[in-house]
């Protein structure tokens, strides 16, 4: 009698132990899942940033010599859409907003990008802003 008790309970942990191997596939697949969903979203969102980082930089450098060049806000405008061209980012001549007075430059850029991420469009928000502030 004793024998069969034993036998049954065998069984019953045997049972249990595929039912928990399903559930682990199960998690793993999930977890594989999110991974894969996080690994596209940043390899579609880095760039952006990437290029925003450069635009930035780049208006900081002619915000600090546009003094020194005696460009007017025409003249920096221009330099400013130059750079994003050449940083591979899209904004209008209305975008770029430039202050130069008194030895004394300020850009200011407002822009979106959206991102396209096949079951929804996430728009990403950009307000560079560069200045020079001159010690004189």
């Amino acid at each position: 009698m004793s024998g069969g008790r034993g036998l049954q309970q065998t069984r019953e942990g045997t049972a249990q132990g595929h039912g928990e191997r399903g559930a682990g596939r199960l998690k793993a697949l999930v977890w594989t899942l999110i991974f894969v969903l996080f690994v596209v979203v940043a390899v579609r969102v880095i760039p952006i940033y990437v290029n925003e980082y450069e635009f930035l930089d780049g208006m900081q450098t002619i915000a600090r010599f546009a003094t020194v060049n005696r460009q007017g806000p025409d003249q920096i405008r221009d330099a400013v859409m130059k750079e994003a061209d050449k940083d591979g980012v899209t904004i209008r001549k209305e975008d770029v907003h430039v202050g130069a007075s008194s030895g004394n430059v300020n850009i200011n850029v407002d822009y979106s990008v959206t991102v396209d991420l096949s079951v929804y469009q996430w728009t990403l928000n950009f307000h560079p802003t560069a200045s020079n502030n001159a010690l004189f």
